[in-house]
C-alpha cells in the first residue's frame, strides 16, 4: 500500500505543480489532468490492485509529453519527467495482498 500512497502524493504534486509553475496551455492542461487521474487510479487500485497498471500507462504518457509538448521552462519539463519516473516505478510495485509472482497464503492451522 505504500506504493499506492506514493502515487497519490505524486499525483497531488503533479496537479498542484500545474498551477504553481509556469506552463504552456497544453502542458498545464496535460499536467493537471494526469495528476488528477493518477490520484483517482491510485485510490481505486487500493481495492483492485491490477488497476495500478493504468498509472504505468499514465506515467509513460507523462514522460513522453514532458518532452513532446511545448514548454516555457526546462524546470517544468524535468519536474514532469521525474514525477513520471516516480509514478512508473510505484505503479509496478505489487501490493501486499497480491504480488506479481506470488500470492499470500493464509496461515496454516495445525
Amino acid at each position: 500500500m505504500a506504493a499506492r500512497g506514493i502515487n497519490i502524493i505524486a499525483g497531488i504534486w503533479l496537479f498542484i505543480s500545474a498551477f504553481v509553475w509556469t506552463h504552456t496551455q497544453q502542458q498545464m492542461t496535460n499536467t493537471w489532468i494526469l495528476g488528477l487521474l493518477c490520484v483517482i487510479i491510485a485510490l481505486v487500485s487500493q481495492g483492485a490492485p491490477q488497476v495500478r497498471f493504468l498509472n504505468t500507462l499514465l506515467a509513460i504518457w507523462l514522460f513522453i509529453s514532458a518532452f513532446a509538448l511545448p514548454s516555457e521552462h526546462v524546470g517544468t519539463v524535468w519536474n514532469n519527467a521525474i514525477v513520471a519516473v516516480v509514478i512508473f516505478l510505484a505503479s509496478l510495485a505489487p501490493s501486499e495482498a497480491t504480488g506479481i509472482f506470488w500470492r499470500r497464503q493464509p496461515p496454516q492451522q495445525v
